[in-house]
């Protein structure tokens, strides 16, 4: 590959990263509304973001190893092809089933896109220069949280929710037109090996049960599949060690530190704070009454403050040991979570702003520079597996997330709509469950440390 791909591959890798972002982070602030049309539960309505996260999960590893092996951009074309198609059908969905069927479109084409965009970008520049444009790649993500909830809040207050997925379109065509017309050749340095199609379904079967199962905590039912998930990755495990060509190479796992403690700390820290919008939109709507157009606006101090210093974050990367940036930025989340722990109706704008705005500079110090940390520790024929192992330990992280919510919900709230009459209930429910966030990030400091040097 020449110097002449880094513009196109760095553009589409930075729109697709602007993209799901934007889409996820938009429907937050409408999901009072699509409970409202749908007539949805607290847990029903749960499901609308996490049946996305739950696809996108499953398929990462996948889609990262046949990225190596039949070529990333092509796999990633296939993603971004989908992801439009469902896209252009979410705005036609008539009830919650069909909704959810066409998220969960959306999460599998998704999961194409992600597990080779960032081994596309890693490919296309050098090691010298991979921590500013990661930097960059990180801040589109952020600049799509950013405009998320101000955007989404104003279309579905005078739009209504189903113009959110049209108003993507544009990007997509954009998407679409570069890597087809302007990304020359493609990048498969394990073409000679083969795919491993019965480790591949045996990992996502096992992670469905997994993830499944904790959403449906407590419960015998959850206990259940949990463990049955457990069993099918130990011997997913197994039959990994003894495959030719693995879907997944354990050899990474046993044998390179910084690569498993910088996916650890990744994982811990998504599963502490991918909820927060979530949680906090329900709370700025319901129990401080604003509108989604205004709950949108405060939502937005956090991804503007790392849409900001991401890029920064990456180039001090380059710069010094990614641990020290990496676990300063974790302890600062910890920092921003724990102001949520003491959340109560009278409590000010200006403190949930303030405490956002802690939280989104922690997300720009971690995880620009821990990004960095996990695709410079592997060779260059574990680009995509490595891009696809960091972006499984996301989405579970982001599924754990909501499968916390949920479990904490039924305790809390149970099986009804989120009415003033359960007001109570709801905000004790949003104290918990940043208890358990703030504690999970202090832990996650400790992970990102145990990774030590590059």
């Amino acid at each position: 590959m020449d110097d002449a791909n880094k513009g196109p591959v760095f553009l589409i890798t930075t729109l697709s990263s602007f993209l799901t972002p934007f889409m996820s982070s938009s429907i937050t602030v409408a999901l009072p509304s699509i409970a409202k049309e749908f007539k949805l539960d607290a847990i029903l309505l749960s499901w609308v973001p996490m049946s996305y996260v739950l696809t996108g999960a499953v398929f990462l590893v996948p889609f990262g190893r046949a990225g190596d092996i039949w070529g990333r951009k092509r796999i990633f074309q296939y993603g971004a092809i989908l992801y439009t198609l469902s896209s252009m059908l979410l705005p036609f969905s008539i009830s919650a089933t069909f909704l959810i069927a066409f998220r969960i479109c959306q999460g599998f084409a998704a999961s194409m896109v992600y597990s080779t965009g960032l081994a596309m970008l890693t490919s296309a520049y050098p090691p010298g220069e991979r921590g500013s444009v990661l930097g960059i790649n990180v801040a589109a993500v952020y600049s799509g949280l950013s405009l998320g909830p101000f955007l989404g809040g104003l279309l579905t207050q005078h739009f209504g929710w189903r113009s959110l997925f049209f108003s993507i379109l544009p990007v997509c065509f954009a998407v679409l037109y570069y890597s087809f017309w302007r990304v020359k050749g493609d990048w498969a340095e394990a073409k000679e090996e083969n795919f491993d199609w019965w480790g591949a379904v045996v990992y996502s079967l096992s992670l469905i049960l997994l993830i499944y199962g904790f959403s449906q905590m407590p419960g015998w039912i959850g206990g259940g599949l949990i463990l049955a998930g457990i069993l099918g990755l130990l011997v997913f495990s197994r039959w990994e060690t003894k495959a030719a060509s693995p879907i997944l190479d354990i050899g990474l796992f046993r044998e390179n530190r910084v690569f498993i403690f910088s996916n650890l700390a990744c994982l811990i820290h998504y599963s502490a704070t991918f909820s927060v919008a979530f949680l906090l939109s329900l709370y700025l709507q319901y129990t401080k009454g604003l509108s989604p157009k205004y709950a949108g606006l405060v939502l937005v101090a956090q991804p503007v403050v790392q849409a900001i210093f991401s890029p920064f974050a990456g180039k001090l990367s380059d710069r010094m040991e990614p641990q020290i940036v990496a676990s300063f930025g974790m302890g600062l989340t910890a920092a921003g979570i724990s102001s949520f722990i003491f959340l109560k109706e009278s409590t000010t704008l200006l403190y949930v702003v303030i405490a956002l705005t802690v939280l989104g500079f922690g997300f720009a110090l971690f995880i620009s520079p821990n990004v960095n940390a996990v695709m410079s520790s592997v060779e260059t024929r574990f680009l995509g597996l490595a891009s696809a192992v960091n972006s499984t330990m996301r989405q579970a992280g982001q599924m754990l997330s909501m499968g916390t919510v949920t479990v904490i919900f039924t305790l809390c709230i149970g099986r009804v709509q989120i009415t003033p009459e359960h007001y109570g209930s709801f905000l004790q429910s949003v104290n918990t469950t940043f208890v358990i966030s703030a504690l999970l990030c202090c832990g996650g400091v400790f992970a990102s440390l145990a990774r030590g040097k590059g």
